[in-house]
């Protein structure tokens, strides 16, 4: 059985904030997550799923229904299906508050971030706590060992994949997930989109996964306009699939690339759309350094503190850096990702690009077991290792705040 590390993270915001909102894509383990919390609070808390029209209907009068569960956590799963909540909720927690209830009081639900955001933000300021869920992390596996390692990049975290029977089960299951979203979740997010050119725009998305943005060239090969592409990637952004990670930009004598670089976030979902079955078969394919390379920032920026600050660095003269974190007191690391076990060593651009950003640390990630320095200044480290590390400076950061 995995054990959610969410699952602790969660319960301290509950402890601390009136409303807290658990983000992430569908599948990913939220309502799971929830019912472990409502299971563990039993009478004290009660779960809404606004997918269903009869839960839907229990918040026709939202101010009765919660003043009929006022001393109750109230889990409200898929919130973004209830626009215009926020400004009822607002006003329960303050007169809430105003008792001295001032925790767990509500706990959202959503798989998708934009509508959810921009309400509550605005309606919800000071009143309440973020969270992601992800699909499963590295970290919530035994990292160490490299079957499951590569059992996890290569149908990726979501647990119906990563836990499925065999490899032809994860990958059906993947399929299917595919489809799902793209006719049940990208209608409901307002506009029609058509599904199958957001199908396509997601493949090719796969395809050049970790290349730069070329929005001219996708926006040709779908024979639509450059502002239809943006579209298209906002909404996957929106939905938890796709990650843009900008340039690095503060180096004003240095010529930098200003295109933003794309990746589908959940390299099992990626495979799935390159029709990538197996690690056989993902081996002996070109997407195989990209895709590790995609499969490692996500682990690792989801280990980084809160508030970290993520880029990547490249120079028109060929200086490289595949990720640049900021990390507050616990500074600047340039990391570059190998899929070599041989001969991990990093390119002169790394080294150059290092100096450049003044780097405080400068890490190679490779699938390897055992981490060394290459030299002073650079060390090699396997991908469990450093998500490990970058755990400790996240939990050295939370008991300094």
């Amino acid at each position: 059985m995995i054990v959610r590390k969410a699952h602790e993270r969660l319960k301290f915001l509950l402890d601390r904030f009136p409303s807290v909102a658990l983000l992430g894509p569908r599948q990913a383990g939220k309502t799971t997550l929830a019912e472990d919390i409502a299971d563990e609070l039993g009478s004290k808390a009660v779960y809404v799923n606004l997918e269903l029209p009869s839960d839907r209907a229990k918040l026709s009068e939202p101010e009765l229904y919660f003043a009929a569960h006022e001393k109750q956590l109230i889990i409200l799963d898929e919130i973004h299906r209830a626009p215009g909540i926020f400004q009822t909720l607002r006003s329960i927690i303050d007169r809430r508050c105003k008792k001295g209830w001032r925790t767990q009081q509500f706990l959202f639900l959503g798989s998708a971030s934009i509508e959810l955001l921009k309400q509550s933000a605005e309606s919800l300021a000071d009143r309440i706590a973020y969270l992601e869920l992800t699909p499963f992390l590295i970290s919530e596996i035994d990292g160490e060992d490299p079957k499951l390692a590569n059992r996890l990049w290569v149908r990726g975290g979501f647990p119906d994949s990563y836990l499925a029977l065999d490899d032809a089960s994860s990958f059906e299951w993947r399929l299917a997930f595919i489809q799902a979203y793209l006719a049940r979740d990208l209608p409901a997010l307002g506009p029609r989109l058509p599904i199958e050119t957001v199908r396509r725009f997601w493949q090719m998305l796969a395809h050049s996964q970790g290349q730069l943005l070329n929005a001219s060239r996708l926006a040709s090969g779908l024979g639509v306009s450059g502002q239809t592409v943006a579209r298209y990637l906002d909404t996957l952004m929106d939905l938890f699939l796709v990650r843009r990670l900008p340039p690095w930009s503060a180096n004003g004598s240095k010529r930098l690339v200003r295109s933003p670089k794309v990746y589908v976030r959940d390299s099992g979902v990626a495979h799935a759309l390159l029709m990538i079955p197996d690690l056989e078969t993902l081996l002996g394919h070109p997407v195989a350094g990209p895709s590790w390379e995609g499969f490692v920032i996500e682990n690792l920026l989801a280990a980084a503190p809160p508030g970290s600050k993520a880029w990547f660095y490249r120079t028109a003269e060929g200086a490289e850096i595949d990720l640049l974190l900021e990390l507050g007191a616990a500074g600047r690391w340039a990391i570059e990702v190998k899929r070599s076990l041989s001969n991990p060593k990093p390119s002169k651009g790394f080294h150059l690009a290092s100096d450049d950003v003044k780097a405080t640390r400068q890490l190679v990630v490779y699938p390897g077991q055992e981490p060394y320095r290459i030299d002073a200044k650079t060390e090699v480290m396997p991908l469990d290792r450093l998500v490990r590390s970058l755990s400790k400076t996240a939990e050295v950061s939370a008991s300094a705040g």
